[in-house]
């Protein structure tokens, strides 16, 4: 049960053009952000500085979310893991291979640019923050600077969305819970 219900989009016309980019991009009007509302400017700062993290030319779509998800699942919120899941599908990315950023490291479905970007990930989303120069040095073989600060920025962003949506009980919604469930499956 949420600690904090979200508000009803009706009643802040003011954000309707955030909450139609949301939607296009999900499917959906999440939860998250509709708790954001009730603080004033946040739902539109939110929007406001998740829109180029997420939606950039520096790192492709479906990584992007795939490094959410390793951030996510490091911090054990299982609302973004189950939404990472959800916009990577609609991204393009195979569901198998959204259950395989679980077990990274024996999936064979991950160019090595991807696994330095998501070990980078579980390290830097985890508590306290487990990442290495080394892990650096590895992301430089795959990346240029700008591309590594977008990929921080992304684990930075679900720093944020992890501890607010598991700390307001932020309830999962029906498109997110339908392929959270096939992509969770098993991992606890």
């Amino acid at each position: 049960m949420a600690n904090i219900s979200p508000l009803d989009p009706g009643s802040m016309p003011e954000l309707a053009p955030v909450f139609e980019r949301v939607e296009a991009v999900m499917g959906f009007v999440p939860n998250s952000i509709l708790t954001m509302a009730r603080v004033p400017g946040l739902g539109s700062a939110f929007a406001g500085l998740a829109g180029p993290i997420l939606r950039n030319d520096l790192v492709e779509p479906g990584l992007v979310q795939m490094i959410a998800m390793a951030a996510s699942t490091a911090a054990g919120s299982r609302y973004c893991q189950a939404h990472t899941g959800h916009t990577g599908h609609r991204v393009g990315v195979d569901e198998v291979k959204l259950a395989d950023v679980y077990d990274l490291e024996n999936s064979d479905r991950f160019s090595d640019a991807e696994r330095a970007a998501l070990r980078l990930a579980s390290a830097a989303g985890s508590v306290p923050n487990a990442s290495t120069p080394d892990h650096f040095t590895e992301l430089r073989r795959h990346f240029d600077d700008e591309q590594i600060a977008a990929i921080v920025a992304v684990i930075a962003l679900f720093g944020f969305v992890n501890r607010w949506n598991d700390t307001m009980g932020t309830q999962l919604e029906d498109p997110a819970r339908q392929i959270g469930e096939r992509v969770l499956a098993g991992h606890g």
